[in-house]
């Protein structure tokens, strides 16, 4: 009698933006559908892939050390590499050992041709991965790829240059199969979602149609540019299923430095399109980006973005040390700000991102508010509202992928203590 051949495993691993999660969780649906079967890395998979990035030194660093540590651990498993950080330097990761494929971002959705391995895959309804299948609560979805706005620092346009734009029936499409797969929350994500253009539709359309068309409970964003935010745009967050939470990258609060940046705005501009969304998104979470360090910034330039950070209060505040990527501007700019200052700038801007989030969750404490739950540690459950404060409960149920009217009740690490009211 013929035993059935197991399926080959694989273990997905991802760094960097939201727009990776997306890619890594559409290779994970290809993967399954093939036959593939999708395994955490303690199980010794036969396959390793990361999906890596390359926006800083420190993410390299990442990503080489964790094909090595995948090596340590499964010294038979084959490893792949793809992304950003195989597009800028393939032969870096290639040296790597027990690395035997790497592919750029132009050839990484090819990745299933080029495994070499034939699979059967199992009988289903021809679903995609479930959120059960996958442990994921929210799907990233890829509507938009591509950046030519060459900021001067920024290495995504060298890695990603090629602009794609889902067409508006596919995205309304995939987001019903997501649904129907039990997913609650769709991100939508890209290398610059505030530029998409489908066939002529541009972000505003694609929300207004995946609004109409499909019963998504929540629809999040990724991140967006001041410029890009209009009053049109804003006006769709009167629908409940909007979460209310704009990431606006800021990188500098002085004008001197976005100048020297290439960004496309200006301290003031920033601030106003700041002070229109909250003005018309009610309970609305605004986080940024912020470099600190980049080449030739003073300590009064520095100040000035300290304090615009603190005048503005964001939700969060993800703080970058400035780190000079190969190809681009920055990279050789004069006047380049030494180690020494770049930390101690990092820790200063730190402390005021933490005060900052402390600050926003603290006025939301004695507010109801909708949890999706996500995970549970010993019997600690953890979940995201709307507009991004990480909620914590204990509970003996399995809440994951259930939504939950939470009060708010004290500050919790890195969130709020929640008691629960109703469950859905």
């Amino acid at each position: 009698m013929n035993k059935t051949p197991e399926r080959p495993t694989v273990t997905l691993d991802s760094l960097g933006c939201k727009l990776n999660q997306a890619e890594i969780q559409q290779l994970a649906r290809q993967l399954e559908a093939a036959g593939y079967r999708l395994v955490d890395p303690e199980d010794k998979a036969d396959i390793y892939i990361l999906n890596t990035c390359s926006v800083t030194h420190i993410a390299d660093r990442k990503c080489r050390h964790m094909l090595r540590l995948a090596r340590r651990r499964n010294p038979a498993a084959r490893l792949v590499a793809i992304g950003c950080y195989a597009q800028r330097a393939p032969q870096e990761l290639a040296q790597i050992e027990g690395v035997e494929l790497v592919l750029g971002n132009d050839r990484k959705m090819n990745l299933l041709n080029l495994l070499g391995v034939t699979v059967t895959p199992p009988k289903t309804d021809g679903s995609a991965v479930s959120w059960q299948q996958s442990g994921r609560t929210r799907a990233f979805l890829k509507v938009q790829n591509g950046c030519r706005n060459f900021c001067a620092y920024c290495i995504v346009p060298l890695v990603r240059s090629k602009e794609e734009n889902v067409p508006l029936e596919k995205v309304t499409a995939l987001v019903k199969g997501l649904v129907a797969q039990g997913y609650r929350e769709v991100v939508l994500t890209g290398t610059e979602i505030g530029a998409y253009n489908g066939q002529g539709v541009n972000l505003e359309g694609l929300i207004r149609r995946i609004l109409a068309d499909t019963p998504v409970p929540r629809l999040r964003l990724s991140s967006l540019q001041p410029h890009q935010i209009a009053p049109s745009l804003v006006g769709l967050w009167r629908d409940a299923r909007l979460c209310p939470h704009f990431h606006l990258s800021l990188q500098s609060g002085s004008d001197a430095v976005l100048k020297r940046m290439k960004r496309r705005y200006t301290a003031a501009e920033y601030r106003r399109t700041v002070a229109f969304i909250r003005d018309n998104a009610p309970d609305v979470a605004i986080t940024t980006d912020v470099i600190v360090g980049f080449p030739g910034e003073t300590d009064a330039e520095f100040r000035e973005t300290l304090d615009f950070c603190r005048e503005l209060r964001f939700a969060r505040i993800h703080v970058f040390p400035f780190s000079p990527r190969p190809g681009t501007e920055a990279a050789t700019m004069p006047q380049q700000v030494s180690a020494a200052v770049k930390k101690e700038r990092t820790g200063q801007m730190l402390a005021l991102a933490k005060e900052s989030a402390r600050n926003f969750q603290q006025g939301f404490l004695e507010k109801t508010m909708e949890v999706l739950w996500e995970k549970e540690s010993g019997g600690l459950w953890s979940g995201l509202t709307g507009n991004y404060i990480k909620v914590y409960i204990r509970s003996r149920e399995n809440l994951t992928n259930r939504l939950a009217q939470v009060k708010l009740v004290k500050l919790y690490r890195d969130g709020v203590w929640g008691e629960v009211s109703k469950t859905g």
